[in-house]
């Protein structure tokens, strides 16, 4: 989450330079909601369902659900938790699919949690938070809440993956990153969205982030690939992008911004790959 509405987040390292040096310290602390129910915390032990199909463009077919189950307080994640596939919703007090800024998650993942083969249904509250590095694997957002997954880690070394899965229905951004570190995102589908990615471009505590993304599906509608502040020193490194549904052109592959700490709109500096914020070549994106 992030205190303006126009503003979003990001993180992962570039391929080629040097590894980044964000800055540690004071982190922005991430908002709890309530102690995680019994179905919380320790590795879970279920055995996992059989890959979901894939589908001729190599990408797995949207997943249907396994079950069903009811999420009224948020659920703490430490070592791994296996959704099994079914789909996860809001109740209660996180019974809401608003852009309110103050909602809790569903899910929240302590430093080096995995959470895997979930779907995340409607209402989906403010998604998934991650603390610290994390894994997303094979996570489904039907229909995102205020985020999909936002990423909180304070240290530079910070490293989040989302593998698989997908995400539609975003009225804004899919994943915020407002800690430090590299967000990697592969093999992943996006469609009906604001942004995919976004650094914040307004929080009070400000890092210089990365992302890198490859064999990524996109669908239109959408605003922008990836979102990046280039005066704290964001990249955004793209291959193996595909575009559907966008014959105008009128996604953003990469736009650049000037972020700052004060919750101030962000400005746009421009967009297009300039080799240093935003990399990828023209072969690196196919339009169909």
């Amino acid at each position: 989450m992030e205190p303006a509405s126009g503003a979003t987040r990001t993180a992962s390292p570039p391929p080629t330079t040097a590894s980044p040096s964000a800055s540690a310290s004071a982190s922005p602390s991430a908002s709890r909601t309530s102690a995680s129910p019994s179905a919380s915390a320790s590795a879970r032990k279920s055995a996992s369902p059989p890959a979901p199909p894939t589908s001729t463009a190599g990408f797995a077919a949207w997943p249907t659900a396994t079950g069903e189950k009811a999420v009224a307080t948020t659920i703490e994640v430490s070592g791994t938790y296996d959704g099994t596939l079914k789909r996860f919703h809001g109740s209660g007090g996180l019974g809401s699919d608003s852009q309110d800024e103050d909602q809790g998650p569903l899910f929240e993942l302590a430093d080096g949690a995995t959470l895997k083969n979930v779907i995340l249904g409607s209402p989906a509250a403010d998604g998934v938070h991650c603390l610290g590095s994390c894994t997303l694997k094979n996570v489904w957002w039907q229909d995102v809440g205020e985020d999909a997954a936002t990423f909180k880690g304070t240290s530079a070394s910070a490293t989040y993956l989302v593998d698989g899965g997908g995400a539609r229905k975003a009225d804004d951004k899919v994943f915020q990153h407002n800690g430090a570190g590299t967000l990697t995102i592969r093999n992943f589908q996006v469609a009906d969205f604001g942004k995919l990615y976004r650094s914040c471009g307004n929080c009070r505590t400000q890092y210089e982030r990365h992302v890198v993304i490859s064999n990524v599906k996109v669908t239109g509608r959408g605003k922008d690939i990836a979102g990046v502040n280039a005066n704290y020193g964001d990249t955004a490194t793209l291959s193996g992008v595909t575009i559907v549904g966008d014959s105008s052109r009128n996604i953003t592959v990469c736009e650049r911004f000037q972020g700052n700490a004060s919750g101030a709109e962000p400005s746009s500096l421009g967009s297009g790959a300039d080799g240093t914020h935003c990399r990828y070549s023209a072969s690196a994106i196919t339009y169909r």
